[in-house]
């Protein structure tokens, strides 16, 4: 399946966990976009990678390694090592970080409870591909997995419960937390069974209260990260018109 035209690809794991902010960023500098999902197909339909100016892999509620269950993730798997290997912009989000931490060898390990809620990062390097404006921020986790740092890859923000909370790896950057959350997405994950399972109604409070508390500065540094993923992608882009 080629497409028409250099668009960033976008492989979703579960119909909630959209792209949000992320989006917005690409739409901005008028990248075209193809959003997907082949998180169960055998044999996925994926575009010429040649026609790909950039990849963004999104959330979801499985394992990053469960490829019985979930077949796809062995090609985004290497789809992820292809865009290291290449220079082509991607971006991991939760489970897409944990996806291409494991497919540069990094290990994958469950915690003993589930990080659901606002807290503080704590920047450890700088990069371009990641403008933290102070030594911590406030950010939404909502992950059971962590993932180490791959072997050559450089980490970024940690926090006390996730040693690696962001890392990139040439043209590739993860982040294990979640700056795409618009307050529209925030409700519908707050709604959504498979999101909220064991969470009490007093979080759910809380939540909604934290991020009413912090999403003002939350979005300067989504929109910070994402702008500038997007003009990597938009340059990208060019390079192969």
């Amino acid at each position: 399946m080629a497409l028409a035209q250099p668009r960033v690809l976008i492989l979703q794991h579960a119909a909630w966990e959209r792209p949000g902010r992320i989006l917005d960023s690409l739409e901005e500098v008028g990248l075209a976009v193809n959003i997907d999902s082949i998180v169960d197909d055998k044999k996925p339909k994926l575009p010429s990678f040649d026609s790909v100016a950039g990849v963004v892999l999104m959330g979801g509620p499985m394992r990053a390694t469960d490829v019985e269950d979930h077949p796809g993730l062995k090609a985004e798997a290497k789809l992820a090592k292809a865009c290291v290997t290449c220079g082509k912009p991607l971006l991991g989000v939760c489970l897409g970080h944990q996806i291409l931490a494991t497919a540069l060898g990094a290990k994958l390990k469950q915690a003993k409870s589930a990080e659901i809620g606002y807290g503080p990062i704590q920047r450890v390097d700088k990069h371009d591909y990641f403008s933290m404006f102070s030594k911590s921020a406030t950010v939404l986790n909502w992950h059971s997995d962590s993932v180490s740092v791959p072997s050559g890859g450089q980490l970024l923000a940690t926090s006390e419960s996730t040693k690696n909370q962001a890392f990139r790896m040439g043209s590739a950057l993860g982040l294990q937390f979640h700056l795409e959350v618009t307050g529209g997405l925030l409700e519908q994950w707050l709604q959504e069974p498979a999101m909220i399972k064991g969470l009490k109604k007093s979080q759910i409070a809380q939540i909604r209260q934290d991020f009413a508390d912090a999403d003002s500065q939350i979005k300067v540094f989504a929109d910070s990260v994402f702008s500038g993923f997007a003009a990597r992608c938009l340059t990208y882009a060019r390079s192969l018109e």
